[in-house]
């Protein structure tokens, strides 16, 4: 599965996700640090990637926009690195098997 993390995310989930034989790479990875939404969102069309982000506008997008690539809406409060990556992990089953099922928003709580 290939991933786009976006820029509240720390590029180590991209790391992590590498490690564990996915494609994911971080918008600074790209060179989109500092692109809009619509810019990332439209990236992650053309290179079928599901988006990782903690922000909703992502959210409010994917109920417009069917058509898009499917969003992972990370809702956990502001945690250190190495926190976030022990509470995404054993989600990553869940998340993959839910894309895979077609559905356009996994949400993470």
């Amino acid at each position: 599965m290939r991933f786009l993390i976006d820029a509240q995310l720390p590029p180590a989930l991209a790391r992590y996700l590498a490690s564990v034989a996915h494609q994911a790479e971080h918008v600074y990875d790209v060179g989109m640090g500092e692109a809009s939404d619509l810019v990332i969102w439209n990236y992650a069309i053309r290179n079928n990637a599901a988006i990782i982000t903690k922000d909703e506008d992502f959210v409010i997008r994917t109920s417009i926009n069917k058509n898009g690539p499917p969003v992972v809406w990370v809702r956990v409060g502001n945690v250190g690195k190495q926190a976030l990556l022990h509470w995404i992990k054993p989600m990553l089953p869940f998340i993959i098997r839910e894309i895979d099922a077609g559905e356009k928003l996994v949400e993470l709580i």
